[in-house]
């Protein structure tokens, strides 16, 4: 396992180099955070260990806003060193994304014990990768598609990290919830790898009972992932996947499916990946179908506040514009849009 230390000490780094060194680690040591970023940034570590106290241009919490905001090559954890090891300076870490934290002058034990424990979290992304895969085997059925996973995952990541900051939200949505729902989103159409050809693939509109056929894809996807639920009723990541299948298609005003629920029945992940699975249908090409840009999607999900989808999430939505279209840009294959 190799971890990323950075500490503006070079003594400090010396030592734990050593420390980590001895337990069986492999140590990659900066005394800049930037330069620590860049690392992150080409895939080459996925466990920082940063001094809060490192100086330069960029901060270890600027740092820590900076890899939980942008697309990483799979989870980063991170954990902040500290002299000033309060509640203020957790909350602050916390907030900025990090981790775990461990107080100055550490303890040998305690430091190997902490990254440990980071290890055993990331080991666990290897269920990004099968979650992923099986997603994507649903979607390899509609060759129009395109890279709508890896943009929808992106879209409720960021809605669910601008409703954290949020009064109403910010004691409700924790670290795991938006890391959950990153993992688990791109599950939301796995239904429809039992939907027929003749229905998932015609080029033209739906016939009513076609559609009816379709809609049925929430109720299969939840069904398939209630098996796996059985199994591990303690797995919360399998709880929210479930959510998702099962309710990205409701409405605010009770008029979705399959159960039609209102309101804050919808569970806060289906709400969210229903914004963020909508712009991407807009903003994509499909078989009946041409993309629409980023001006007409907005203003389709702003007339469905409040009927269609949840009028925190679509402010959600507005505060990250800019961001969206990003994610779109890097996730794209440049089909024509209507303006």
């Amino acid at each position: 396992m190799r971890v990323l230390v950075v500490d503006h000490d070079p003594v400090g780094l010396t030592l734990i180099r050593n420390t980590l060194g001895q337990a069986g680690y492999e140590v990659i040591a900066t005394p800049s955070c930037r330069e620590a970023l860049e690392l992150v940034r080409e895939g080459l570590c996925h466990l920082v260990l940063a001094d809060a106290e490192a100086d330069g241009p960029l901060s270890a919490l600027a740092m820590c806003r900076t890899i939980r905001r942008e697309e990483m090559w799979g989870y980063v954890y991170i954990i902040i060193m500290t002299s000033r090891d309060q509640p203020p300076q957790r909350v602050a870490g916390l907030t900025a994304g990090a981790d775990d934290f461990i107080g100055k002058p550490y303890d040998a034990a305690e430091l190997v014990a902490r990254v440990r424990s980071g290890q055993r979290l990331l080991s666990m992304d290897t269920r990004h990768v099968a979650i992923f895969a099986m997603a994507k085997l649903a979607e390899s059925r509609d060759p129009e598609t395109g890279l709508h996973l890896e943009r929808v995952q992106s879209y409720a990541r960021l809605l669910a990290q601008e409703l954290a900051v949020t009064a109403k939200y910010r004691t409700s949505i924790t670290a795991n919830f938006i890391r959950w729902i990153y993992l688990t989103s791109p599950l939301h159409d796995i239904g429809k790898v039992a939907i027929p050809d003749y229905v998932l693939l015609k080029p033209g509109r739906l016939t009513d009972r076609e559609f009816a056929l379709m809609k049925t894809h929430t109720t299969l996807g939840a069904n398939t992932i209630d098996i796996a639920l059985r199994k591990f009723p303690e797995a919360e990541f399998l709880r929210i996947a479930r959510e998702i299948t099962a309710t990205h298609h409701e409405r605010i005003d009770g008029t979705g499916y399959p159960r039609q629920m209102r309101n804050a029945e919808i569970p806060l992940s289906g709400r969210i990946v229903a914004v963020a699975d909508v712009y991407d249908a807009l903003t994509s090409r499909r078989l009946y179908k041409d993309a629409f840009s980023h001006e007409v999607a907005r203003s389709m999900i702003l007339a469905g506040s409040g009927t269609q989808f949840d009028p925190d999430v679509v402010q959600a939505f507005l505060q990250n514009e800019d961001t969206f279209q990003n994610v779109r840009e890097r996730f794209t294959e440049h089909p024509p849009v209507i303006t």
